[in-house]
C-alpha cells in the first residue's frame, strides 16, 4: 500500500529544485588581483552565465571580496609554515605583514565583466570565510535566503571556509563546480572528495535548471 504522492514545495526540494526566493548567489573573490588564476581555470564565462541566470530568476547577488588596510593592521595573525605555493618561510622569504593589495586598490575590484550592480550586496571581508566579521549572514536572513550558491576561489581556501561556516549556520550550500578556481589539484580534491560529504556540488547548467524548476 502506498501513501499519497508528494506535491508542492516538498516535491520540488526532493527533486533538487531551487526556490529563487530562498536562494542567494555568493561570488567569492572574483577580483582583478586573481584574474590570471580565474582565466587559467576558465571560470569567468561560467560565472557570467550564472550571474545572468540568477538575476533573471530574481536571486540576489553577494560580492564577497578581500579588503585589507594598507598598513596590514587587520591581517590574520596566524603563523603558517609556507606561502600559498607551499614554499617555506625563511629569513630571506618572510611571511608578509602587509597585504599585496590594499583596500580601494584596483586589484580588489570585482571583475568588470561580471557587472556588479547597485542593488547587489557588497561584502568586504578580512578573513577567508565570507561570514567572518561581515554582514553576509544578516543580509541573507533578512532576504529570507536559506540556500547559498557559492562560486569563486580559491576553492580549498575561501570557498571551503565559507562553505564550512554556512553549514555550521544551518544554511543549505551548493558549490558550483565550473565556477570555482584555484590550484587544480586541491580544487578537484575538494570538489570530488570533500564537498559532496557536506553539501551539494552542481554545474552552472544544473543550477540554472534547478532555479527554473523552483520558479515553476
Amino acid at each position: 500500500m502506498t501513501g499519497p504522492a508528494v506535491t508542492g514545495p516538498a516535491a520540488s526540494a526532493a527533486a533538487g529544485a531551487l526556490d529563487p526566493a530562498r536562494t542567494g548567489l555568493v561570488v567569492f573573490d572574483m577580483l582583478e588581483a586573481y584574474r590570471a588564476a580565474i582565466e587559467q581555470a576558465g571560470t569567468l564565462a561560467p560565472v557570467q552565465r550564472l550571474v545572468a541566470g540568477a538575476r533573471g530568476a530574481g536571486v540576489p547577488v553577494f560580492w564577497a571580496r578581500a579588503d585589507h588596510r594598507a598598513d596590514g593592521a587587520d591581517l590574520a595573525l596566524t603563523r603558517t609554515d609556507t606561502d600559498q605555493q607551499l614554499r617555506p618561510w625563511t629569513p630571506e622569504h618572510p611571511q608578509p605583514v602587509r597585504p599585496p593589495h590594499a583596500s580601494g586598490s584596483p586589484g580588489l575590484q570585482v571583475l568588470a565583466e561580471l557587472g556588479p550592480r547597485p542593488e547587489d550586496y557588497d561584502v568586504p571581508k578580512h578573513r577567508w570565510s565570507a561570514f567572518c566579521g561581515t554582514h553576509l549572514e544578516l543580509s541573507l536572513r533578512s532576504r529570507g535566503v536559506d540556500t547559498v550558491l557559492l562560486v569563486g576561489g580559491s576553492t580549498h581556501v575561501g570557498i571551503a571556509s565559507t562553505a564550512y561556516a554556512a553549514r555550521d549556520l544551518d544554511l543549505q550550500v551548493v558549490v558550483v563546480r565550473d565556477g570555482c578556481h584555484g590550484s587544480a589539484e586541491q580544487r578537484e580534491f575538494f570538489l570530488d572528495r570533500v564537498f559532496p560529504r557536506m553539501c551539494r556540488v552542481r554545474t552552472v547548467a544544473e543550477v540554472l535548471t534547478a532555479l527554473a524548476e523552483g520558479s515553476a
